[in-house]
């Protein structure tokens, strides 16, 4: 139950060249693990909404362990691999591989362009090699916990195509920003910020389209039309305009045994998209809460909100990142060996552009964390009211639904405060289930925050 993706990732797109190249060293926290499917725990029991004796998300005692031993491995690898990521970059100016790697590309090709394309192909390259052992860690422990169904065969597959995207989209793009640096050496991260805003709204609009190289898809309407009728009941209440030809089933079992559903894209892309493993698992009116938050998202503004204040902030995260890449380059340019003068217009000196900018996300990655969970929580909010009248009790309907979560995806019941401060980029499940119990603003003839009445938005 996610933002679209690619907005979660922003603090590390802060600029179009790191939008490529921050994944292929970074461990991305969108969708937690998934754990192995328990036929008697399919639809856990939510505890009374007025029970004060327990918290609203449990888990059984053999299932505990694991949580806690995986979410220390999750927490573990995800810090690993953004210290790591910063590491590499580090390690290509220090050990002057990327000064080389320019002076190789020259050799090859006379044209200045052949030589961007060379440089930044080879360079994602590196990125992906290097992050590609935390990956494969990753991996393993997806298939010890029985997180992962995915052979390793299918898995490299899916990294191999990660690899072909980032060549195919990110050399280019990180082309086209080295050319702002050389074209306006003074003023070229107001620039770079321009150019940003429109590619980071693009990027929304493709990912419906990019997702089937990676998932199956297929109508919701041919595997379960029952379904597909109480969503639309959904999207009556909601007015989110989203038709029965634009839901669709994931087939996820072929990878994973966690449950999700989604809403992707924007204008003509927007969907709904439901996983396999969630479809028969869960009730269906679970499923229509999942649905109600999604639709949250879209009718409460979250995707141009989020967009205008990442526009805000990186106004100034640009400003300032080109002064620390200044300074590193005044400061270790001799011993890098980049070129005197303008020594950031090279394509090695735009390595410590991107080296400035990844240090931005990952010390701002908690207040961008912080504006996730606000619009998470009112996803919540707004998805227990949109089920109001539809469902015979939505605080039930959205306990069970986050303990069906949480347990499938093996969430730690009591994450450590600085943990979910600093990492989650939804509150923990602990958390939103708890809210979940004590929302009852139907309570003697009261109404919700975003349903004035029931059966009408406002």
């Amino acid at each position: 139950m996610t933002l679209p993706r690619v907005l979660l990732h922003l603090p590390a797109l802060a600029l179009a060249g790191a939008m490529v190249a921050a994944p292929c060293f970074t461990l991305a926290q969108d969708e937690p693990p998934a754990a192995a499917p328990n036929p008697a725990a399919a639809q856990p029991a939510a505890p009374s909404a007025s029970s004060q004796a327990q918290p609203a998300y449990t888990l059984p005692p053999e299932k505990l362990a694991k949580a806690i031993a995986l979410s220390r491995i999750r927490n573990i690898l995800y810090i690993a691999g953004s210290l790591w990521g910063l590491a590499v970059l580090w390690l290509l100016l220090a050990l002057c591989v990327a000064a080389g790697l320019e002076r190789w590309a020259g050799r090859v090709f006379s044209r200045r362009w052949l030589q961007g394309l060379l440089f930044f192909a080879v360079f994602l390259v590196i990125l992906f090699l290097a992050n590609l052992p935390l990956d494969v860690i990753g991996q393993h422990f997806s298939r010890v916990y029985g997180i992962s169904v995915q052979s390793w065969g299918s898995w490299l597959a899916d990294q191999g195509k990660s690899l072909g995207l980032s060549l195919a989209i990110g050399t280019p793009v990180l082309l086209l920003f080295n050319r702002i640096v050389r074209r306006w050496p003074r003023r070229y991260w107001l620039g770079a910020w321009i150019v940003t805003l429109p590619l980071l709204v693009l990027s929304i609009f493709v990912e419906p389209l990019i997702e089937p190289l990676f998932n199956k898809y297929e109508p919701l309407s041919r595997h379960d039309p029952a379904l597909v009728a109480k969503l639309e009941e959904v999207v009556v209440r909601t007015g989110t305009q989203i038709p029965p030809d634009r839901m669709y089933l994931m087939k996820a079992s072929l990878k994973t045994t966690g449950l999700n559903a989604y809403v992707s894209g924007i204008g003509a892309t927007k969907r709904i998209v439901v996983w396999d493993t969630t479809v028969g698992r869960i009730p269906d009116d679970e499923i229509q809460f999942v649905f109600g938050h999604e639709s949250g998202h879209y009718v409460l503004h979250h995707i141009p909100k989020m967009l205008a204040g990442y526009a805000v902030a990186l106004f100034f995260v640009y400003w300032a990142c080109a002064g620390f890449a200044d300074w590193l380059a005044r400061r270790f340019g001799p011993r890098w060996r980049l070129p005197e003068g303008s020594p950031l217009a090279s394509r090695a000196g735009f390595v410590v552009l991107i080296f400035a900018v990844s240090v931005a996300g990952f010390v701002l990655q908690p207040a961008s964390n912080a504006f996730s969970r606000h619009f998470e929580h009112q996803a919540d909010v707004y998805g227990q009211e949109a089920i109001h009248g539809l469902v015979p009790d939505p605080q039930k309907t959205a306990i069970a639904a986050f303990n069906a979560l949480g347990e499938a995806w093996l969430e730690d019941p009591n994450p450590s405060p600085f943990i979910e401060f600093w990492l989650y980029n939804h509150p923990s499940v602990k958390t939103r289930a708890n809210f979940a119990a004590h929302y009852d603003p139907w309570a003697n003839g009261g109404h919700g925050e975003f349903f004035k009445s029931q059966g009408r938005r406002d």
